[in-house]
């Protein structure tokens, strides 16, 4: 009892920080572009995607870390099912945005 409601929190901690992790993301990338669409900064689009990109692909980390706690006791085969095709999108997804992301200046990258 006492597991289940630890993991069950965890995978809920875990779940609410990737989500505010983007939303994190989001919020810099907002104000970078509207900062420059004010000649306020100059950046680049491209910077600001890195920005959220990475922001995006570290949420997601910790989806798929939320979902794999959320199944680990006593998993159904309709919730391994269910996880497996999450965190396969999940997969492909920060694939492509990590493919993006290694395909900036390397300046940017740190």
């Amino acid at each position: 009892m006492v597991l289940e409601t630890f993991v069950g929190i965890t995978g809920m901690v875990l779940g609410v920080f990737g989500a505010l992790f983007i939303v994190y993301g989001a919020t810099i990338a907002i104000a970078e572009l509207l900062a420059r669409e004010m000649r306020i900064r100059k950046l680049s689009y491209r910077d600001i995607r890195w920005v959220f990109t990475t922001r995006i692909l570290i949420g997601l980390e910790f989806f798929v870390a939320a979902d794999v706690i959320k199944t680990i006791l006593e998993p159904t085969f309709q919730d391994l099912i269910i996880l497996g095709s999450v965190v396969t999108i999940r997969t492909v997804v920060s694939y492509f945005l990590g493919k993006e992301v290694s395909e900036l200046p390397e300046a940017r990258k740190t």
